[in-house]
């Protein structure tokens, strides 16, 4: 069903000012912004490597994005998975009796999309989408590698998502964690709640990038709060929107 991760939404009170942290600082290529008058924001895309992330803006206040923000502030809002078939995938999940917020695509910035309900997937709300032919990834600086999802029950959480979507198994190391999806192309990790201090749901982004030293120095210019070595970045969630942030070193092929 599901061919890779498509996105990760973050909600933010200010595309201009998210700007500054996650196109200009961390280097991720704009790929298209839009107002989305139906669903009241304005949103942007931007190129991750083979994923994206997207920045969600609200422009009235009766919308889940604007609620959203007003009750947890920024933040990571939601999962998008792609797949080559929406309306099958769709029709599949109906089928089975998956809980959806949409039973028929609409037109969103990453095509046509889809919602299901949070319930569906332990309190994560997720997306499916059909990207329009030829939309291609841009080249990007920093990569994304991995959304974690803090659980109560890690395998039975994966358990769900590996029976919904298809996605794969990744080897883990012994423990209380799962892990889904592409070791090339991004992975979901599911830890115990506790190891992310008491999360359910969407607890943290792991990025990848080959030069430290000039990420670190983009990101001083801004003055990003952050723990910094010769391998790795470990960011405070003020400095991006709320997102607790992990970037370590790899040398992309």
């Amino acid at each position: 069903m599901v061919k890779n991760i498509h996105h990760v939404g973050i909600v933010v009170q200010s595309l201009a000012r998210a700007y500054a942290f996650w196109r200009d600082a961390l280097g991720l290529p704009l790929v298209r912004e839009a107002e989305l008058p139906d669903q009241g924001v304005r949103a942007a895309l931007l190129a991750a490597g083979h994923s994206e992330v997207e920045l969600l803006e609200p422009t009235r206040g009766d919308t889940g994005v604007a609620r959203f923000l007003a009750k947890r502030g920024e933040g990571l809002h939601h999962l998008c998975l792609e797949t080559p078939s929406i309306d099958a995938d769709l029709g599949a999940l109906k089928a089975q009796g998956v809980p959806l917020l949409d039973e028929r695509p609409r037109q969103g910035l990453a095509g046509r999309i889809a919602f299901l309900h949070p319930n569906a997937c332990h309190g994560v709300l997720v997306e499916l989408t059909t990207p329009p032919p030829g939309d291609a990834h841009a080249e990007s600086p920093v990569r994304f590698k991995r959304l974690v999802i803090g659980c109560r029950e890690p395998q039975d959480t994966a358990k769900t998502y590996h029976q919904i979507f298809g996605l794969p198994e990744v080897a883990v190391n012994d423990g209380p964690r799962s892990m889904l999806g592409w070791s090339g192309g991004g992975t979901l990790l599911m830890v115990p709640a506790s190891e992310v201090g008491g999360t359910l749901g969407m607890a943290a982004l792991s990025m990848v990038a080959p030069e430290m030293g000039a990420l670190a120095d983009r990101l001083k210019k801004i003055d990003a709060v952050m723990f910094s070595g010769a391998s790795e970045i470990t960011l405070k969630p003020e400095a991006g929107n709320n997102v607790h942030l992990h970037i370590s070193r790899y040398h992309f092929p």
